[in-house]
């Protein structure tokens, strides 16, 4: 399988896991109130085991090391739990956060809801594997943290400025989704990692195969009960689902390709060989400063801020400094003063 001989490279894959991750969600944006998230996100989980397959059946059998299927040959099934598990976890809390994205819109949604996921997860990570610098990659979060409360305030001030009591409940019930999709989704990059990592793991192409299965089957459990008990809107049948367009079917599947990209170079990227290895806590940080992405797509694309005051697009605009600067200490982090 391929994987990156230098610092560079696994950096490059680090920021397309980023652009990839803060992009994905424009799909459930482009269909809108047209298309149920809860319809939408069959065609995504689909998307994203399609890629996985792919990736494992091209990259993940060329280069010297070995191949994917080395890798589950190897690998013990406790190590493909960890992985599948963390699929099933990512998925719930990816569900709770389209439905967040529907309620609050992106510029909210992501903040705080990845935001929180990003402090979680590096945490947990550091914990469990400590590489790079501490002091950068924690002042790193502690700025991320503040752009978090900067955005909330952003949040509050633009409903507040709305004057609409029916706005303002159903962007606090996103923005209630977003904090309760934000803890799980900090705890599944752990689980993926014990899976993946170590002589006996299963790398992260085959890795990405095994989680993007537990992200399609649970899609059927979970989803099937949000039709059945929606975050908004009246219950929907199945049968539904056959009534979209093959346009929205495609957006849905193009979707979930697009963040499988950003899960395989990201996992990847987490496994480069040791002299160029940022870590798993570092990986995940940048990968998840993809909220800085999807905030500039929420601001400038869907218009999410256009109609409020300026004192509110002021706060936008240092929360997205806030979380810049971050970025650039997580990604200094591996390469100054290595611990």
């Amino acid at each position: 399988m391929i994987l990156p001989t230098t610092y560079f490279s696994t950096l490059i894959l680090l920021l397309i896991s980023m652009i990839c991750w803060g992009s994905w969600a424009n799909a459930p944006k482009m269909t809108g109130d047209r298309w149920r998230f809860e319809l939408f996100y069959f065609d995504y989980s689909a998307g994203v085991l399609l890629a996985s397959i792919v990736a494992a059946f091209t990259f993940g059998m060329m280069g010297s090391d070995m191949t994917f299927q080395d890798r589950m040959l190897v690998a013990g099934h406790l190590k493909e739990a960890y992985v599948v598990a963390g699929g099933v976890v990512f998925n719930l809390a990816n569900i709770l956060l389209v439905g967040a994205i529907g309620l609050a819109g992106m510029a909210v949604a992501f903040p705080v809801g990845i935001g929180l996921a990003l402090i979680i997860g590096v945490v947990w990570n550091y914990v469990l594997n400590p590489q790079g610098n501490p002091a950068l990659l924690f002042a790193g979060l502690a700025l991320v943290v503040i752009a978090i409360i900067i955005d909330a305030m952003a949040h509050r001030a633009r409903d507040r400025a709305a004057g609409k009591a029916a706005r303002k409940k159903s962007a606090t019930k996103g923005l209630v989704l977003s904090i309760v999709s934000g803890i799980l989704m900090g705890t599944f990059y752990p689980l993926v990692v014990k899976g993946m990592g170590g002589d006996l793991g299963l790398g992260p192409y085959a890795a990405a195969l095994f989680f993007s299965f537990g992200v399609f089957v649970s899609t059927f459990f979970f989803n099937i009960f949000f039709m059945n008990v929606p975050i908004e809107g009246s219950p929907i049948r199945l049968n539904a689902y056959f009534q979209g367009s093959a346009r929205w079917h495609i957006i849905g599947i193009a979707g979930g390709i697009i963040w499988a990209v950003g899960a395989i170079t990201n996992f990847v990227g987490a496994s480069a060989p040791e002299q160029v290895n940022v870590g798993p806590a570092i990986s995940l940080a940048i990968g998840q400063c993809a909220t800085l992405i999807s905030v500039l797509w929420g601001l400038f694309v869907w218009k999410e801020f256009s109609n409020t005051p300026p004192a509110v697009k002021r706060l936008v605009t240092v929360m997205i400094v806030l979380f810049a600067a971050g970025l650039a200490l997580l990604s200094l982090a591996p390469v100054i003063g290595k611990s």
